[in-house]
């Protein structure tokens, strides 16, 4: 199972603005906090984050006082954040009123009491989670559902290209899983069972805001099965996500591309060598080829190429608009080197390490590339480290 380390740096900065203030509080503070911290650990108050919420709450009520505040963009914008916020504090009022009621002689009343406490502290740790989204502005690219999901062997040689294929197939499994659609864009194999590289076309509701925490290198450490010594060999895979956009984001001018047409290469397949199915397409401004055979037909391939070439230029678009922002958006692969590793994936001790998040662990490495049910938790967990990352970021520049 997994140590949840959870997300109380966050958590603490929004419950305690409230109840530092609260006359309860102020009668049994030692208590109270350390009952509400016995399941989400509190341990930093973010003085900076307090001060944005109040701000934020001292502008709104500034905002009331103009006439046409109805129609105001600013007013509307902030008026759900407020609302939330006023939830929040109803809650965490009725929590602390649960915890005296839970300090009473009165067993059964206690036992009630604490009962829903539990409830409602639930019920807060969900809102908390729905204030962090509205507080952070919204991430274009996490709406698109449309990606090109590429797996290429890094170092390791032949043990990374095996890999390589586990990782595809992993991935291939888990988007079935998800009810999602996929086609294979590109694949280049090898005759021992692995591959060199392969893209997958994906589309599914927010596909890109799921697979961006999976762009990066992942190690994998294991005695390679025609090892003879029982070495444990290190080896790599990079993982790339890049969002596909719409037409209307790029524009292709026919006059840019340069088509060609060939035999089709690789093992099996009655169509190889035998008609011209394969397309080649090279980007002449930018000089980006993309390359596709995967079907009989060239007209799907043709399609399935285009279709890798628009997300490669959406992708050199957003590279050159998001230079100043690398630090937050480090959703692609630079390069295979050992020490870029952003997953570990341990055969030896049977344990995957996401190195992004302290103290998580998973194991049955088997059950977590065949199931999914792990690696859609561990994304989840990343995906909230990344909006209370940013949100921070937001609050820094704000104190500044």
């Amino acid at each position: 199972m997994v140590f949840m380390q959870g997300t109380a740096r966050l958590f603490n900065v929004l419950r305690l603005d409230v109840l530092r203030s609260h006359p309860k509080c102020m009668a049994f503070p030692k208590y109270l906090f350390r009952c509400l911290s016995n399941k989400r650990e509190l341990k930093v108050y973010n003085i900076d984050v307090k001060d944005y919420i109040a701000k934020l709450q001292s502008e709104y009520l500034e905002l009331l006082k103009v006439d046409s505040y109805m129609s105001n963009p600013r007013c509307i914008e902030l008026q759900p954040v407020i609302n939330i916020i006023t939830k929040r504090d109803e809650l965490i009022a009725n929590i602390v009123d649960l915890k005296e009621l839970a300090a009473s002689p009165d067993k059964d009343l206690a036992a009630l009491a604490k009962e829903e406490e539990t409830e409602l502290e639930t019920k807060l740790y969900h809102l908390e989670e729905t204030l962090i989204d509205a507080l952070l502005p919204e991430d274009r690219e996490d709406s698109f559902d449309t990606i090109i999901l590429e797996v290429q062997a890094g170092v390791g040689g032949q043990e990374a290209m095996l890999f390589a294929q586990e990782m595809f197939d992993m991935y291939c499994s888990f988007i079935s899983l998800k009810g999602w659609k996929y086609d294979i864009v590109d694949y280049m194999g090898t005759d021992l069972g692995g591959i060199r590289r392969g893209s997958i076309l994906v589309n599914g509701s927010k596909a890109y805001k799921f697979f961006k925490h999976e762009g990066g290198v992942h190690r994998v450490q294991r005695i390679p099965s025609t090892e003879k010594s029982s070495r444990i060999h290190t080896s790599t895979v990079s993982v790339t996500a890049l969002p596909q956009p719409n037409e209307i984001d790029i524009q292709i001018d026919p006059k840019d591309l340069k088509i060609e047409t060939k035999r089709s290469t690789g093992a099996g397949g009655q169509h190889v060598n035998t008609t011209d199915s394969a397309v080649r397409i090279v980007h002449l401004p930018t000089n980006i080829m993309v390359e596709c055979q995967v079907d009989r037909s060239q007209i799907k391939n043709r399609k399935l190429a285009l279709t890798k070439l628009r997300a490669l230029l959406y992708q050199r678009e957003l590279e050159e608009q998001l230079a100043q922002q690398e630090s937050t958006k480090k959703s692609q692969v630079s390069s295979n080197n050992r020490n870029e590793k952003i997953r570990t994936y341990n055969f030896n001790q049977d344990r995957i390490t996401d190195h992004r998040l302290s103290g998580v662990h998973f194991h049955n490495i088997k059950m977590f590339m065949e199931t999914g049910a792990d690696l859609e938790e561990l994304n989840e967990q990343l995906d909230r480290q990344a909006r209370i990352s940013s949100l921070l970021e937001i609050v820094n520049k704000f104190s500044k």
